[in-house]
């Protein structure tokens, strides 16, 4: 976030620009903020209560003019409770909250963003499809989406990648995915079986990431990208 100074450490071959030095005037954001640890923090909350950095390995200060926008699907007052998020940093960060209510909380939100992210696709892909059916439009707006806008972005990506015509059917959608029985357990993959697992827990913590990371075993950042790998 900061950059660093040729020499600061191994490899540092050439001067580095920070993204809060490159974000000069304009606006950084920082996704999964509640994930940034303690030590990084303190850092962070010099940033923001002096507007001052320091690039590694550099006794030069310098001034930024930035706007922050952070986001993060952790409870950070908790975090702060527990320790592990700074209350001071909180405080700084929470001038201004917006919430954004899961996507099965606001499924008026889902045909838009269904062609949106159908249009984007077809397009990198180049692929010729231009619609939905009306049977595929319900079966997503009728789906809890545990994985959220992630989960119906990826979902699309598949559909257009997977469908045979210019419009894509339920088929497609590949929402309709039963949970196998125990005793055919042995005869699925280990990709499969993780897949499910992670589907399993997703739809238990009704798509708190963090919890069902917790209770897979994982940490948040291998979770979200197993999610990404199956397209969860």
């Amino acid at each position: 976030m900061f950059g660093h100074v040729k020499g600061a450490f191994t490899d540092a071959r050439t001067d580095r620009i920070g993204r809060f030095e490159l974000a000069e005037g304009g606006t950084i954001f920082l996704d999964e903020i509640g994930n940034v640890p303690l030590r990084q923090q303190a850092k962070l909350l010099r940033v923001i209560e002096s507007g001052e950095i320091e690039r590694v390995g550099s006794s030069r200060t310098k001034h930024v003019d930035v706007r922050l926008i952070s986001a993060t699907n952790t409870d950070l007052q908790a975090a702060s409770q527990a320790g592990q998020f700074r209350e001071d940093l909180l405080f700084r960060l929470n001038t201004v909250e917006v919430h954004l209510p899961a996507l099965r909380e606001r499924r008026e939100d889902i045909p838009a963003l269904a062609v949106h992210f159908l249009k984007h696709y077809a397009s990198r892909y180049r692929r010729q499809v231009e619609s939905l059916d009306p049977s595929a439009l319900q079966a997503l707006v009728q789906y809890s989406w545990p994985g959220n806008v992630r989960e119906l972005e990826h979902t699309l990506e598949r559909a257009v990648l997977m469908a045979r015509t210019g419009q894509i059917h339920s088929a497609d959608l590949g929402l309709g995915i039963q949970r196998p029985q125990a005793q055919n357990l042995e005869e699925l993959s280990l990709e499969s079986v993780e897949s499910i697992l992670i589907r399993k827990a997703l739809q238990r913590f009704q798509g708190n990431v963090s919890q069902a990371a917790e209770a897979l075993g994982l940490s948040r950042g291998a979770l979200y990208r197993r999610m990404e790998k199956y397209g969860l």
